[in-house]
């Protein structure tokens, strides 16, 4: 019996594409009437993907978040930079402590009579200072000690002098100077000089003309003679010229003296001329006495000049935020958000602009930021009329102070104020003092641990609305104090850009929140990621299979194909 196959003529096909299949990700099977291709590997990347595209839509949300915490950080960092920018404006405080703009001091000196003012006096002045006007007049500087000796023909050769003597200034310690007689002029000056420490004495030589030196002895400290006795072997100074027979100096270049002058018409000595303790956190250095029927006149006053320098660090640093902000805010042609205005319409941004703004358009004392100068500009900028600030400083800068920083006073005078700090506060003051007179507790409402009292100090304490406050008692009796303060343009502007900017601020509160949510969708990406690993590992395992299988079914079509095929030519 002959049997004809309807497909023998496909066979050798069949068995082409079986055997191609067997090296590659495709499988071709065949059938009586279709021949179709498997693309295992796209089966699998399809399936992969479909896995995937949630963890793509986390991972945009996450980028999106990042580009949100970066327009935070340049917000927060320009904050930080206007608070920091306004700590030398937002207090006021005037003591040798005060850091602050209104505590700084200049000096200026000028002369009646013929006499140079800058020849004559340099002084310097420390914050804090009391301002006012003063007279000085110099009768003498102070000078130290010097003498010499005679010419000598060498300082390098050998003096072949061996002794024992003693050196200082008169009422201070003294050295025992040992020489050998290999030691040259220069040997004997060094000596002297290792023991300046002690002696407060220096030597030197001064070359007179070729072959000709001398020795000069100098006392390091003003108004001090310079003492010396020979102890043993060759009188050393004697032999050098420096003393006569009887021991007295041969050769006074200049003799020791204290300085001599008269401050507001008070007549002082002291025995140096950079002087420090006639005023309180100033030091004059006289250089020269003054002719007679001359003057210098010294006034000490408010160094207003940092005062126009902090504003206009504060008018660049304003400007900076705005920048930020308005960043932020841009618009496309169409009106919708710019792309890289990641934060636009946030609330938190836009509160702390107009915060800043408010306070701006405010009143302290009765002025406003126009009579400093500062006004907005036709691009809403800030900016600064330095004319109308010097003439201000120049004529109320009391009003100034009060616009700017805070205030803090008290309803007694036995409690003085040291320290507003940078967030001052209005309050009663309760103080306790004992039997002996001692002050023992200040308390608020009948809470003592918000201040820490050591002797007559009461300072508030780190982390209560107090800290930085600071005062000192005078009062021998318990008593209650009112304490009034005022919050001036920069203290305000200061507090509020320190606390928004700060590690627990408004903006740090915004960036931590993104923070955690990106570290959970991350998290959940990876996990996404990992499933499909998983998955797409079982897939392969899978897929492999169904290949497998496939490729044995056609293996067992083209042995029954090739059977029949046999059979039928039979």
């Amino acid at each position: 019996m002959t049997v004809s196959s309807a497909t023998s003529s496909t066979s050798s096909t069949t068995s082409s594409s079986s055997s191609s299949s067997s090296s590659s990700n495709s499988l071709t099977t065949s059938g009586t009437s279709t021949t179709s291709t498997v693309d295992w590997t796209a089966l699998i990347q399809s399936a992969v993907n479909a896995k995937l595209t949630q963890a793509t839509q986390i991972s945009t949300k996450v980028t999106a978040n990042e580009a949100k915490i970066t327009a935070y950080q340049t917000l927060q960092t320009a904050l930080k930079t206007l608070s920091s920018g306004l700590s030398s404006l937002a207090t006021s405080m005037v003591n040798s402590l005060a850091t602050n703009a209104f505590a700084t001091r200049a000096a200026t000196i000028s002369a009646t009579g013929d006499v140079s003012a800058s020849s004559a006096l340099s002084m310097s002045v420390s914050n804090g200072a009391a301002t006012g006007s003063h007279t000085l007049t110099i009768s003498q500087i102070a000078t130290a000690h010097k003498v010499s000796g005679t010419a000598q023909s060498s300082q390098t050769t050998a003096l072949g002098y061996s002794g024992t003597f003693s050196l200082g200034l008169s009422g201070g310690s003294t050295a025992d100077i040992t020489i050998t007689s290999g030691m040259s002029m220069q040997d004997v000056v060094d000596t002297i000089n290792a023991q300046t420490s002690t002696t407060n004495v220096e030597a030197s030589i001064v070359q007179v003309s070729s072959g000709s030196y001398q020795l000069v002895l100098t006392g390091t400290q003003d108004a001090a003679d310079i003492t010396y006795s020979s102890s043993s072997g060759d009188d050393i100074l004697n032999k050098l010229g420096v003393t006569d027979s009887s021991g007295a100096f041969a050769t006074v270049l200049q003799t020791a003296q204290a300085a001599q002058f008269t401050l507001d018409g008070i007549s002082l000595t002291r025995t140096t001329n950079d002087i420090t303790d006639v005023l309180s956190g100033v030091t004059f250095d006289l250089l020269q006495a003054t002719p007679s029927g001359t003057t210098l006149n010294i006034s000490i006053g408010t160094d207003t000049s940092q005062i126009s320098s902090a504003l206009q660090t504060f008018v660049t640093n304003y400007n900076a935020f705005r920048d930020a902000v308005l960043a932020q805010q841009t618009t496309n042609s169409d009106g919708t958000a710019s792309s890289s205005s990641v934060l636009f319409g946030d609330g938190t941004m836009r509160d702390i602009m107009n915060s800043l703004q408010a306070v701006l358009a405010t009143s302290v004392g009765g002025l406003t930021m126009a009579d400093l100068g500062l006004s907005f500009n036709e691009k809403n900028e800030l900016e600064l009329d330095t004319g109308t600030l010097s003439t201000i400083l120049s004529t109320n800068l009391s009003g100034v102070t009060t616009l700017l920083s805070a205030q803090t006073t008290t309803s007694s005078s036995q409690l003085s104020v040291v320290n507003t700090g940078s967030s001052p506060q209005s309050f009663t003051l309760d103080l306790t003092v004992d039997s002996s007179g001692n002050l023992t507790a200040a308390s608020v409402g009948g809470d003592s641990s918000l201040f820490t009292v050591s002797d007559n100090t009461i300072v508030g304490k780190s982390g209560t609305i107090y800290a930085g406050m600071a005062f000192t008692y005078t009062g021998s009796t318990s008593q209650s104090i009112t304490v009034t303060s005022t919050q001036g343009l920069a203290t305000q502007i200061y507090q509020l850009a320190k606390t928004a900017s700060s590690s627990t601020g408004s903006f740090q509160t915004l960036i931590d929140n993104l923070t955690s949510q990106d570290d959970t969708m991350t998290a959940k990406v990876n996990d996404i990621k990992s499933a499909a690993a998983t998955f797409q590992t079982q897939l392969t395992a899978q897929y492999a299979k169904y290949q497998a299988a496939i490729e044995s079914a056609n293996n067992t079509l083209t042995y029954l194909k090739a059977l029949l095929n046999s059979s039928s030519s039979n």
